[in-house]
């Protein structure tokens, strides 16, 4: 769920508005700010209009979603002493740091995603000074406090995200996550269960567990099979499932997991992100098109009623009209019950900026658009033969 949305609370002396772009980890982030600033007395209001404080939750996976965003904080360039604080929080806050104020002027602090349980602090210290002289940022964290996943705020009254992983440690060629995340650091389960049964006792009986990479989650003796039946065995849960997973990290003793786990809901998200055996190399993925195929085709045979969907990028560096076309007929023989298609975006830092952007825009476009229309016509004739 984004909350990029909605946040309602009664009027108070000093409120905050709450924007959230990307992910399902930077909705759960934006949760969890707001519960630390509840906790201090802050209001979080629906609307940004008459509020005090504007934090945006970001991503930096691609350059439109950091486009919007500075759109929107262009929109907030008020002065005088009724200013409101602005805030760059998350991924784009640790890829620009202390640059974003040049990019921004009326940018206030700028917070990275290990930093955010200093969010309170950060704005009593702007509260008191004078904004136009001020400028916080911290971006320096390594490790988040076990405490700020506690707070029990859940944006929704019925389901909650979990964080069990921080981070990634995979480095895809194109992928900005290691450098504004930080490398994969599990959680402590017992910490995972006991944040899973306290949201529970509040009502939340659906769970969605995150991480960039949940499955490659181990901590001590318990593995993500292991955590799985962990929280499958928790009173009072009704269902959950989990996001995102990495292929090279899927094996059939995770498949064997989700077939028996009564509470596991049958869904799996395997991004496969290009059907070419020689972009995914350039990717550095760490798998093949024929490992990808028979292990979405292990999925399905284990699992009853399985789902499986996927993301793909089409337009990578050098990715030729053959390297395209084995990507579009991947898509034609998993049969993904859905897929979220996205046109390569370079991001500075990574080892793909190195290569020479040579797919035009146009090309990217309409590659895009054959393999959006290829998996509707999937989703759509697989959805007919479900009802």
């Amino acid at each position: 769920m984004n909350l990029k949305n909605k946040f309602y609370m009664k009027k108070d002396m000093k409120k905050v508005f709450l924007r959230s772009f990307g992910c399902q980890m930077n909705s759960r982030d934006a949760e969890i700010i707001a519960g630390l600033l509840k906790a201090q007395g802050y209001r979080l209001a629906a609307k940004p209009e008459g509020v005090d404080i504007i934090l945006f939750v970001t991503c930096s996976v691609r350059q439109h979603a950091e486009d919007k965003v500075w759109s929107q904080i262009g929109r907030y360039k008020d002065t005088g002493p009724r200013k409101k604080i602005i805030g760059l929080i998350g991924c784009m806050a640790q890829h620009y740091k202390e640059k974003a104020f040049s990019r921004a002027a009326n940018v206030d602090l700028v917070v990275g995603p290990n930093d955010i349980d200093k969010i309170p602090s950060i704005l009593k210290k702007l509260s008191g000074k004078k904004l136009f002289e001020t400028k916080i940022w911290e971006t320096d964290g390594l490790a988040r406090p076990a405490h700020m996943y506690h707070t029990g705020f859940y944006a929704d009254k019925a389901h909650a995200s979990v964080v069990i992983s921080e981070g990634c440690s995979n480095f895809c060629s194109y992928c900005v996550v290691p450098y504004v995340r930080g490398v994969l650091r599990h959680r402590q389960h017992k910490d995972i269960l006991e944040e899973i049964t306290e949201a529970v006792a509040g009502g939340l009986t659906d769970i969605t567990l995150l991480g960039q990479n949940v499955n490659a989650y181990r901590q001590g003796n318990v593995d993500f099979a292991g955590l799985l039946e962990l929280v499958n065995n928790i009173e009072g849960l009704k269902s959950f499932d989990f996001v995102t997973s990495h292929p090279k990290d899927t094996s059939g003793q995770l498949f064997k997991a989700m077939a028996g786990l009564d509470k596991l809901k049958k869904y799996l998200h395997l991004p496969v992100q290009s059907g070419a055996d020689r972009i995914l190399a350039l990717m550095n993925r760490g798998y093949t098109r024929r490992f990808y195929l028979e292990l979405a085709d292990k999925y399905r045979k284990i699992v009853p009623g399985a789902v499986l969907t996927t993301d793909i990028i089409v337009g990578f560096p050098t990715e030729t009209q053959e390297d395209f076309r084995q990507t579009y007929e991947l898509v034609k023989e998993a049969q993904f019950d859905a897929a979220f298609i996205f046109k390569y975006s370079p991001r500075p830092g990574t080892a793909a900026a190195k290569i020479d952007d040579d797919v035009s825009r146009q090309e990217k476009e309409r590659r895009h658009k054959l393999i959006l229309d290829l998996q509707k016509d999937i989703s759509k004739r697989k959805k007919c033969v479900k009802k």
